[in-house]
């Protein structure tokens, strides 16, 4: 009834003119002096069930109506003081009834909705944790993988062991700082621009390439965490790539990162940089770069296909599905 305000007017109407039959029908057996009695529950129930609007109609109706058969004198709508004094008893006394019913349904409603905002809160905490827990076991794994990669590189020279090392070291970093964005509950609701422009600084930061601007243009979309944790990581490896090899000597030069989408439930990520190029001949099957061999392991992982062009600087394009 609270959704259809007329209905809980008809109620009020309806309550009024049975309170006021049973008030005529028990009139010769009640003693002087109980002008209201049937009108009390019939102000209370209506205010109960059809909210404050009916409530108020009801009451001023039944106050309208014992004022006119049973105030003295009766039949009419002249106010004597002893009158006027018991129909302003009955204003308090109704007034307070509908007040307090207000306010318990007031503080129902936010009961509920602040039951409704804990489930939410608690389901969602739930489905991170159960993320988090997927995505330490693919972690996990894909350290495993990387040190294998670079165990291969290795062979007998101790100071590619330490390159090796090193390299891991920085990725285990990396990914280290992409859980810690990803799985922050205040930035859980995140736009995926802004989260690649702050992890594109945290690069920028932590390499000192102060004379190279990333920019990020991002059309509006989410990603699942398992996902985004997995583009990031591949943007990490081709940002790395560029800042170590397109920008020698502190060359200035900007990094552009867009992801559009291309097709029904498919996406492109393109990564450009106005730096020196690729080298001529240069073929991304046959490369010996662990970096690479990582961003095409990664691309399988979104079901994309990575591919490379030169001229001016580089332009790497992931085109990826862009769910599961």
């Amino acid at each position: 009834m609270r959704t259809r305000p007329w209905l809980g007017e008809c109620v009020a109407l309806a309550a009024t003119a049975v309170a006021l039959a049973l008030r005529l029908a028990v009139d010769d057996v009640l003693p002087p002096g109980f002008p209201y009695l049937t009108f009390f529950p019939a102000v209370i129930l209506t205010t109960f069930f059809c909210g404050l609007r009916p409530g108020i109609t009801c009451a001023a109706l039944s106050g309208l109506s014992a004022w006119y058969f049973f105030l003295p004198p009766s039949q009419t709508f002249i106010l004597s003081a002893q009158s006027a004094l018991a129909l302003a008893f009955y204003v308090f006394i109704v007034a307070v009834d509908i007040a307090l019913i207000h306010i318990m349904h007031r503080a129902r409603e936010r009961l509920r909705h602040e039951r409704a905002v804990t489930a939410g809160l608690y389901e969602q905490q739930r489905t991170m944790f159960q993320e988090l827990q997927h995505r330490v076991a693919n972690n996990m794994q894909f350290v495993a993988a990387l040190l294998t990669l670079q165990k291969r590189r290795v062979g007998d020279d101790p100071k590619a062991a330490l390159a090796a090392l090193d390299e891991a070291r920085v990725r285990l970093e990396t990914i280290s700082r992409i859980h810690r964005r990803l799985y922050d509950p205040e930035r859980i609701s995140l736009p995926v621009g802004q989260y690649l422009q702050e992890l594109c600084g945290d690069l920028l930061d932590a390499t000192g390439a102060r004379n190279i601007v990333c920019l990020v243009d991002v059309a509006p979309v989410r990603f699942d965490l398992t996902r985004l944790t997995t583009l990031s990581l591949l943007v990490v490896e081709v940002v790395t790539n560029a800042l170590k090899h397109a920008f020698p000597d502190g060359a200035r030069g900007t990094i552009t990162i867009r992801i559009e989408a291309t097709a029904p439930k498919r996406m492109a990520l393109t990564i450009a940089d106005d730096g020196r190029g690729i080298p001529a001949g240069f073929d991304p099957e046959a490369s010996r770069s662990l970096g690479m061999r990582i961003a095409q392991g990664l691309a399988s992982q979104l079901d994309g296909t990575l591919t490379y062009a030169g001229g001016p600087g580089t332009v790497v394009r992931l085109d990826f599905a862009a769910a599961a």
